[in-house]
Order: structure tokens, then sequence, then C-alpha cells
């Protein structure tokens, strides 16, 4: 006899991660259809909020083209980012279902919970590359906004070495976090005891992606160090 039985229906395991690979794929595509068939409605004019943006900061529309590594990491990150944020779909549509079993059938499940807060940790986890590419991460600004424009470039550069002390030691710990949990057959520690060590695999593809959308940002970023320096003494 299963452990789960009485508690209705509960979503399996196989399910769980087979969906979550296959779902944001159907959305990617369905959204490139779409937007296909649609009108056109880009403009070559900049919005109001978009040439506010440029005069408020210049590195926005300061752009290196890139070589074929940064454009393909790009790439991914891009990707990477825009696959994972349809996940949100699915936390919406589980928690709607709780709450329709809870307060109309009065059946709570016991899996909705946790299914939601794995995927959006691995959903955290994985689009940090995509918030780097976009430049969305934290920034404390009181010194960096002072600066020229080579002036806050050159401090990306400076301080890019912090950011891939942190992003090789989340790497590390991460890769150990995993070994660990796939060894041993980890799972989770609620009545649903889904398997945890895909999670902790997400750590390491994550910190990964972050690695790579560093190093790329990095080349970028002494590429135009080196053009605006140029330009400066032309």
């Amino acid at each position: 006899m299963s452990d789960l039985e009485g508690f209705g229906f509960v979503l399996p395991h196989w399910f769980y991660w087979g969906w979550l690979a296959v779902m944001p794929l159907i959305m990617m595509a369905w959204d490139k259809w779409s937007s296909r068939r649609g009108d056109e409605t880009a403009e070559s004019e900049l919005t109001p909020a978009e040439i506010q943006a440029k005069e408020d900061d210049p590195l926005v529309y300061l752009q290196f083209e890139g070589n074929w590594f940064t454009r393909i990491v790009d790439w991914i990150c891009d990707k990477s980012g825009l696959f994972v944020s349809f996940w949100t779909v699915n936390a919406v549509v589980f928690y709607f279902f709780e709450v329709v079993m809870r307060y109309l059938f009065n059946m709570p499940t016991i899996w909705v919970h946790e299914s939601s807060f794995l995927l959006l940790g691995m959903q955290y986890l994985l689009a940090g590359a995509f918030a780097m590419l976009h430049g969305a991460h934290v920034r404390v600004d009181v010194m960096y906004n002072l600066l020229p424009v080579r002036g806050r470039v050159g401090m990306d550069i400076f301080t890019s070495m912090f950011f891939f002390m942190f992003a090789l030691v989340l790497l590390t710990t991460s890769w150990t976090f995993f070994q660990n949990s796939y060894s041993m057959g980890e799972t989770t520690v609620e009545t649903w005891g889904i398997q945890y060590w895909p999670v902790k695999g997400m750590m390491v593809l994550g910190s990964f992606l972050l690695l790579l959308a560093g190093i790329s940002k990095l080349i970028k970023d002494i590429v135009l160090f080196v053009r605006l320096g140029r330009e400066r003494t032309a």
C-alpha cells in the first residue's frame, strides 16, 4: 500500500519534473508563433521613458556587439531566463487548485506548497544569469553615479573580482550539495517526498550560468573601456 493512499490526488513525481521541462518550451513556441501572427508594433523612435533612461545612464545605450563567445553566452542566459519565467504560471495554477480543494471540497493537498516553493527556488537560482545580462542585480549607486561613463565601466571591471569570488564559491558549494544529495537519493521531508537532488542540480546549473554571464560581461566591459579611452585621446 502506498504511503500516499487516502490523500486524494497527488501529483506524480515524474509528471512534475517532466512538466517543468516541457511546459516552458510549449509556451515559448506558442509565444513565438503568436508574435509572428501579430502586427509589428516596434517603433524606431525612442519612447519618453527610454529617452530619460538614456539621459540618466548612458551605459544603457553603450553596447559592445560582442564576439562569438559573448553572443552564445548572452543567448543562453536570455533564453534560460525566459524559460524559467513561465514556471510562475505553474505556481499560480497550483495554488488556485489548492484553494479550490481546501475551501470548496475540504480536501487540502499535501504537495502544492512543496512543489511551488521548490519551483520558485529553482527559478530564482536559474534567473541569476538573465538578471546579470540585463543589469537587474542590485547595485549600490552612491559613488557609481558620480563617475563618468568610462569610470563606471572601470568600476564594473574592478568589482568583478568580488563577483567571481562569489560565483566560484557558489558553484563549488552547489556541486558538493548536488553530489551528496544524488548519492544518498535525498528526498524532501514532507509526505510528498519528491527527489531533492534535481533542485541541487539546478543550483549547479544556475551558478554556472551566472559565472558565464559574468565572464561575458567582463569581456564586453574591457572592450568598452578600451574604446572609450581611445575616443577620449583621439
